[in-house]
C-alpha cells in the first residue's frame, strides 16, 4: 500500500514520450554542437538539461535574449519600493508627530531606508517566484526522457520532441554526428537499427 506523502508526489509519465528522442552527451562542447545542429536543420521544440547552469546553452535556447525572470524582478522591485514608501508615508500622517520649525510631515530621506529594503525585499521575492514560473517547478507531468538520472551527476540531455518518423532519421543522424553518448529513441527503435 502507497503512503499518502509518497503517493502526492509527481511521478513522471511511464513509458516514453510519442514522437520524442532523447540524447545523452558527456561533454558540453558536443551538447552545445548538437543544439545547434538541430536547430539549423530547423527543429524547435528541444528541451535541454544540464547538471549545472551554463550560459552557452541559455544562449543557444534563448538565441541571445536575456532570460525573462528579469521582468518579474523589475515588477518586484517597483511594487516593493512604491509599497514601502507609501506604507511609511501613510504611517506618519495618520499619526502625527509634533514638528518643530514647520518640516514636511512626510519626507523623502526619511522613509529611504524603508524603501529600499522593500525595494530589495520585493525584488527577491517576486525573482524567486519568476524562477519557478519559468522553470515550470514543481514539476508534475515531466518527460519520462527528462528524469535520467545522469542529468543531475555528469551528462547533459537533449529531447527532441514532435517528430515524425521522417524527421526521426534525420535526428539520429544529427544526434550520432555530434557525439551523444547514448541516443533512446523510444518509439522510433526500428528506425535507429535500420
Amino acid at each position: 500500500m502507497n503512503s499518502p506523502v509518497l503517493s502526492s508526489v509527481a511521478v513522471p509519465n511511464e513509458g516514453p514520450t510519442p514522437g520524442s528522442i532523447k540524447g545523452v552527451y558527456a561533454h558540453l562542447d558536443c551538447l552545445v554542437e548538437g543544439i545547434d545542429a538541430l536547430q539549423r536543420a530547423g527543429y524547435s521544440q528541444i528541451v535541454v538539461t544540464s547538471p549545472t547552469p551554463r550560459h552557452e546553452i541559455e544562449e543557444l535556447i534563448y538565441k541571445g535574449k536575456p532570460s525573462p525572470v528579469r521582468w518579474f524582478t523589475l515588477t518586484g522591485a517597483i511594487f516593493g519600493g512604491t509599497s514601502g514608501f507609501t506604507l511609511a508615508s501613510l504611517t506618519h500622517v495618520n499619526w502625527p508627530m509634533i514638528i518643530p520649525a514647520g518640516k514636511p510631515l512626510v519626507s523623502v530621506p526619511a522613509f529611504m531606508v524603508i524603501t529600499f529594503e522593500a525595494t530589495v525585499l520585493m525584488g527577491c521575492l517576486f525573482t524567486l517566484i519568476g524562477l519557478l514560473v519559468m522553470c515550470g517547478l514543481p514539476a508534475s507531468d515531466m518527460q519520462v526522457e527528462v528524469t535520467d538520472p545522469r542529468f543531475s551527476d555528469d551528462h547533459f540531455g537533449l529531447v527532441v520532441n514532435g517528430l515524425t518518423e521522417a524527421d526521426a532519421k534525420r535526428v539520429l543522424q544529427i544526434l550520432n554526428e555530434t557525439g551523444a553518448v547514448d541516443i533512446g529513441a523510444g518509439e522510433f527503435e526500428g528506425v535507429a537499427n535500420a
